[in-house]
């Protein structure tokens, strides 16, 4: 392994910048940062970094090409792939000093900001004026623009109104050269390349993008949210199905298993049916004028699919306690097993019954307990394999049932991530979804925009040449037999 050595003159040339406080170099504070929410790959940065400015992550930049430096643009750390890892040593960058809230635009309904502000506190700004964004990941709380952008993260809501590239607008950006470029901007231009689509979604490999400007949505007229409860998934992914299949498009649709049902109970005693093996959330919006009948609709889909029992939410309160249920979801498995491997895998909705049953023979295959979260209304699956790390044996199946999941997933039609990224965690299963034209494809664009390959370095593209390479970080994946 060989070990990126930075030099005192570098280290000083940071702090003139930035200033003292804000470079950190101990042993303690880089332990702080050898990983994101995706806990299996730990790789410790060489110095962190947190610039108070888009100038001065530019002037960081610059740096890091002087000297050839890679780095690695980081925001709450809650990323699931390991995107916010520096896998390959270097500058941990981190924005979490950027966050003004520049702008709050009702009338064009968008909100300009620094990626360093969290997902849930743009709809806090904007619900002054009726309006919120719509993306929302679990961890909206703590989550910040900069990983929804760098992820282009999802959420619950993401059926109906997009994901988090459906939402954007424009930004402000550093290219791995230093220069600072806008791409878009408060309204859409059509008059310019459109490389929106392009730097949303690619893991921070691009660039670092340092402002944003979001789109807002109103606020519904009316939200009617229904807590049902089924004997088994089986049922429950067919009740989504049938859902979608008779042109209803709720805005959300979320399922959890009777494994993450009781933890949810153990830990938050909601009241929740503990003999049930499904629970299924169905939130409907819109106008006043017809939501009734289509509320009915849905419940007449849920009757004709076992269901147990239905709950509708009284008031915010009662749709509160509903989707407390299933943000607090993974939080709850800890109750089980020290650790939990959080998948990302998409089928289509149709194979959603026919993945269920797989995925449970998957878990009986390599004697681990797996708890099914979906995002059940696109297709999303969160299966949590929940092990101790501290066990190779458990690490090594965790590993080799992941990866059975993933293949299970593209052998069905669907792809490898919905919204938690490749990172570092899926980067050898790439070929499972692309062929190698296209590899090549996303390596010729990531080498236009950084031709040094020091911007978040051994991330997306499967360019290693072999299994245990991975940068200058030694990974435990990679020393395992799961390779």
């Amino acid at each position: 392994m060989i070990e990126l050595k930075l030099s005192s003159e570098f280290e000083t040339a940071l702090k003139q910048i930035v200033g003292d406080y804000y470079v950190l170099s101990s042993a303690v504070d880089l332990a702080l940062y050898e990983c994101d929410a995706e806990t299996l790959d730990l790789a410790s940065p060489d110095l962190v970094v947190l610039p108070g400015s888009t100038e001065e992550v530019s002037a960081v930049v610059r740096l890091c090409q002087r000297y050839a430096v890679p780095f690695t643009p980081r925001g709450a750390g809650t990323g699931l792939s390991g995107g916010a890892t520096a896998v390959c040593g270097g500058v941990s960058l981190v924005l979490t000093r950027l966050t003004r809230i520049i702008n709050i635009d009702p009338a064009e309904m968008v909100a300009h900001v620094q990626v360093g502000v969290t997902n849930i506190s743009v709809s806090q700004s904007a619900k002054h004026y009726g309006l919120n964004f719509a993306p929302d990941p679990s961890s909206q709380a703590a989550s910040t623009i900069g990983g929804n952008i760098a992820e282009n993260a999802g959420g619950a809501h993401t059926l109906k109104y997009g994901m988090t590239g459906n939402n954007v607008v424009g930004m402000k950006m550093v290219l791995p050269d230093g220069e600072i470029v806008t791409v878009g901007g408060a309204y859409r231009d059509s008059l310019s390349l459109d490389l929106l689509g392009v730097i949303v979604g690619s893991e921070g490999t691009l660039g670092v993008v340092t402002e944003a400007y979001l789109r807002l949505t109103p606020n519904a007229e009316q939200v009617e949210t229904m807590l049902a409860y089924f004997p088994d998934l089986e049922s429950g992914g067919q009740a989504v199905s049938d859902i979608i299949a008779a042109g209803i498009i709720p805005c959300a649709m979320e399922m959890i298993d009777a494994l993450s049902l009781g933890c949810v109970e153990q830990s938050l005693h909601l009241g929740l049916n503990l003999s049930a093996g499904a629970l299924l959330i169905v939130e409907l919006d819109g106008p006043k004028a017809g939501i009734d009948i289509i509320c009915r609709k849905v419940e007449a889909i849920a009757k004709a699919n076992n269901l147990l029992e239905v709950h509708w939410a009284e008031d915010a309160s009662s749709r509160a306690s509903i989707w407390k249920a299933r943000k607090s979801a993974f939080a709850s498995l800890g109750r089980i097993a020290p650790h939990g491997y959080v998948l990302d895998g998409v089928i289509p909705r149709s194979k959603l019954r026919e993945a269920i049953i797989a995925i449970a023979e998957i878990g009986k295959k390599y004697r681990l307990p797996i708890s099914n979260i979906y995002h059940a209304g696109d297709g999303n699956l969160h299966p949590a394999l929940l092990y101790d790390r501290e066990r190779e044996a458990e690490v090594q199946a965790v590993l080799r049932a992941a990866k059975e999941i993933l293949e299970l997933c593209v052998r069905l039609g669907g792809t490898l991530s919905g919204e938690h990224g490749i990172g570092v965690e899926k980067i050898q299963e790439m070929p499972l979804a692309f062929d190698q034209a296209s590899l090549a494809a996303m390596t010729s664009l990531k080498n236009s925009f950084d031709p040094q390959l020091i911007c978040n370095p051994g991330k997306v593209i499967p360019n290693l040449k072999h299994c245990g390479e991975s940068g200058s970080r030694s990974l435990l994946r990679h020393q395992l037999s799961a390779c």
